[in-house]
């Protein structure tokens, strides 16, 4: 949200973004997150009403938090040796089940979690888990649930899209099964993420939109990324 601040001064006005703002202070680090929805929800309708959905997207699309790039570079080097999508595809996801059978093997985390076998069985019978998999001139991409063994030990739907989200401003209303009316199009912010990546490696800006998400009522996050026509051969 303090990114989210800076940005709409940046693009707009220092006016646009006080009026936005306006009576709503940005809740700090470490404050419990159920108490983040609500926030999320307001200025969402500020942004959409002030600056109109458009815009709001242009401003979320680029995401609102960072990423670290540096092992992307070791993709592109990948993608330009190859030369092909598809192969290049089929790489990464060779490389994640690998990675995800070793801390099976030897009980290490996966980004702060413990992997056992039907997680990777889970992520074996799910092709489109990033990277994802070529439809045409797209490549959808479905991110593995933020909390994949709470994900799938639930039966209720409710818990497992608010295992699925990694969004603190937007998991609390899930877990609820109120997502508050939170316009879906703060999901743009996650599809931003996915879209460093993929920039990284065509090398070029790339379009990412999302397909469905937990704020839509999906289970889990799928996202299409748009192929530059000069690699979709």
């Amino acid at each position: 949200m303090d990114n989210l601040y800076l940005r709409i001064a940046e693009q707009f006005d220092e006016k646009i973004r006080d009026e936005i703002f306006e009576d709503m202070k940005i809740l700090p680090l470490g404050v419990d997150p159920d108490k983040k929805p609500e926030f999320t929800k307001e200025i969402m309708k500020r942004l959409e009403d002030k600056l109109g959905v458009e815009n709001t997207i242009k401003l979320l699309a680029p995401c609102l938090h960072g990423r670290p790039l540096e092992p992307i570079k070791k993709d592109r080097e990948d993608f330009l040796r190859l030369g092909n999508i598809d192969e290049f595809l089929k790489l990464k996801r060779k490389e994640l089940i690998e990675r995800l059978e070793n801390h099976q093997k030897k009980g290490t985390l996966e980004y702060a979690q413990y992997i056992d076998k039907d997680v990777v069985e889970f992520v074996k019978n799910t092709p489109t888990i990033s990277p994802g998999i070529r439809e045409g001139n797209k490549i959808i991409t479905t991110k593995i649930p933020y909390q994949v063994k709470r994900h799938l030990a639930t039966e209720d739907e409710q818990l497992k899209k608010y295992y699925s989200c990694y969004c603190s401003w937007v998991r609390g209303a899930l877990k609820e099964g109120d997502t508050m009316k939170i316009s879906s199009n703060f999901c743009y912010c996650s599809a931003g993420f996915i879209m460093q990546y993929w920039e990284i490696i065509f090398d070029q800006p790339v379009k990412v939109e999302p397909v469905e998400t937990a704020l839509t009522g999906a289970l889990m996050c799928t996202f299409e990324v748009d192929i530059p026509e000069e690699y979709q051969k």
